[in-house]
């Protein structure tokens, strides 16, 4: 049940709350479709669905794995896909995204669960991100606008505009700067364009001023290269919303404008909102309440819709999981399937006739920390309060075999099943802060008489974390409360995992079952 649609006409924001960054929209006829930012995680581009921008759910990816598959068989999680942007044009679905280290990609598709294409890439060179492609109806014309990495590429604060093949296979041009924002008094990391037509005009909606801080400018221009006028469209004023930026703009079938756009909120990620647009008597767009985000509003003039938001449960029937879950980098591709690109349900899951997940104990090196580690099944860490709670049976025989649940950032913890040299399981509970390279222990070890437990996490006020278990004598808490932490650019993840030694031969394999997020009641800080 949806959060966000209160039931009663109305709609609360977030209307997605977790980390779903970078978000851009189309609608096709009555439907609206959603993708977002995944950087390094496999499967990525993950495809939402809504009839009334409110109610959404996860239908598919786009992108099963990174190219180059190689580059991205460890983690890499400042990488890979950044702000991509969604477009429907000749009757198929486009996705252009910047990978800040190799350049820009797109990748294509008639219908939005596929079959997409391969990536493409249009564009190579470093630190060209947050592409977004226009075709102009009226004059044949295609276009292209990016943003600038300065990490990578020394340049920042600047869009840079081509024309560009109308099959979007390259560019046509060397590129212009068709909006210097060194240029305009006060502005600073302007990033993320996204490329419109409207009114006559040239319409580039673009954030600027920082993830946290900043606002949405919008610019306007006869021509595609300018010169672009500017203006502040939306930001924080007297609200709680701060850095509310980067998205994109829709409208109805009955004419009504909304932009969706995301707030950063820490470990939680860059959650999504919902504001009404209008355009002025100026000809100038008006975002949420006169410029700043509204928390609850009238919903969209659309039919009423089922109450739903992206899932999170999973029983794993027959050993596969749901669209919810990504690894944190690359898996290796299916024996069962020719293609080098691999099953992304595949990896290090075995499919069988039963429900539960079963994945393999993985030997490595690196056992010690889980950020360094490929096979890490992870969801979006919630953003309202929850329990996470899943059942894990330690099935491998293998001294310092381990599998848990996980909260994953750049701090992590994690509690589960570790096998003894003595052949027991014991039940740990460890972790490891941003700047450690190493877990260590969170509280003391217990028998799991049996190889199983049950495991919850509570996530509270501030992402803090109490975790707790049971493995047969009832529920007991476990360890101090741990705050998590992001990545850079992406929230704390829940992930699963199972793991083992360096050795040869198989390390045998653990089985999760019945994996729950629960809305509860918020940890308190001294708990």
């Amino acid at each position: 049940m949806s959060s966000a649609d209160l039931g009663d006409g109305t709609y609360r924001n977030p209307v997605l709350n977790a980390d779903w960054s970078d978000p851009d929209l189309i609608r096709v006829g009555d439907d609206f479709y959603l993708t977002a930012s995944s950087f390094g995680r496999a499967p990525g581009l993950p495809l939402l669905h809504s009839r009334d921008l409110v109610n959404w759910t996860l239908v598919g990816h786009a992108l099963p794995r990174l190219e180059p598959a190689r580059e991205f068989r460890t983690p890499r999680h400042d990488c890979g896909v950044w702000a991509p942007s969604l477009r429907h044009h000749g009757d198929r679905f486009w996705i252009f995204w910047g990978d800040p280290d190799q350049g820009i990609f797109q990748v294509n598709a008639p219908e939005i669960r596929g079959p997409w294409t391969q990536p493409h890439l249009v564009e190579a060179g470093r630190g060209l991100i947050d592409p977004c492609p226009l075709w102009d109806e009226d004059t044949g014309e295609a276009y292209l606008v990016h943003a600038w990495a300065r990490s990578r590429s020394g340049i920042k604060n600047r869009l840079t505009g081509h024309r560009m093949r109308p099959d979007a296979t390259g560019l046509l041009d060397e590129g212009k700067v068709v909006v210097d924002a060194d240029r305009i008094p006060g502005w600073f990391t302007l990033e993320g364009p996204k490329l419109y037509r409207h009114d006559g005009w040239f319409w580039i909606f673009a954030p600027a001023g920082g993830v946290e801080t900043g606002w949405q400018g919008a610019f306007r221009s006869r021509g595609f290269f300018g010169p672009y006028e500017e203006r502040i469209v939306l930001e924080q004023g007297d609200t709680d919303v701060n850095g509310p930026h980067q998205g994109g703009w829709v409208r109805t079938p009955a004419g009504e404008d909304w932009f969706v756009h995301f707030q950063a909120r820490g470990a939680y990620g860059r959650v999504v909102h919902l504001q009404p647009m209008t355009w002025g008597a100026d000809g100038w767009p008006v975002i949420g309440d006169k410029g700043t985000p509204v928390g609850v509003h009238k919903k969209p003039d659309l039919p009423r819709q089922p109450l739903s938001e992206p899932a999170t449960d999973d029983d794993f029937p027959g050993g596969r999981f749901g669209r919810q879950w990504s690894w944190t980098a690359n898996p290796p591709p299916s024996s069962r399937l020719r293609s080098s690109r691999g099953d992304p349900h595949d990896g290090w899951a075995t499919q069988h006739s039963g429900d539960g997940l079963r994945l393999t104990c993985v030997r490595t090196a690196d056992a010690h920390d889980l950020r360094k580690l490929p096979n890490v099944l992870t969801q979006r860490l919630p953003g309202a309060a929850a329990t996470v709670e899943v059942e894990l049976r330690l099935d491998s025989e293998e001294p310092g075999a381990r599998a848990g649940l996980a909260v994953l950032g750049d701090a992590f913890s994690w509690i589960g099943l570790q096998r003894g040299t003595d052949g027991s399981v014991r039940l740990v509970h460890r972790f490891a802060e941003s700047v450690a390279e190493r877990e260590r222990d969170a509280a003391h070890a217990w028998l799991a008489p049996g190889g199983r437990a049950r495991l919850w996490i509570e996530i509270g006020a501030g992402a803090r974390c109490r975790f707790s278990y049971d493995v047969g004598d009832g529920r007991r808490p476990s360890g101090q409360v741990f705050a998590a932490t992001p990545w850079r650019w992406v929230g704390a993840l829940i992930g699963l995992f199972a793991l083992a030694p360096v050795g040869g031969g198989h390390a045998g394999a653990a089985t999760f079952t019945r994996f729950r997020s629960i809305a509860s009641a918020p940890v308190s800080a001294s708990a």
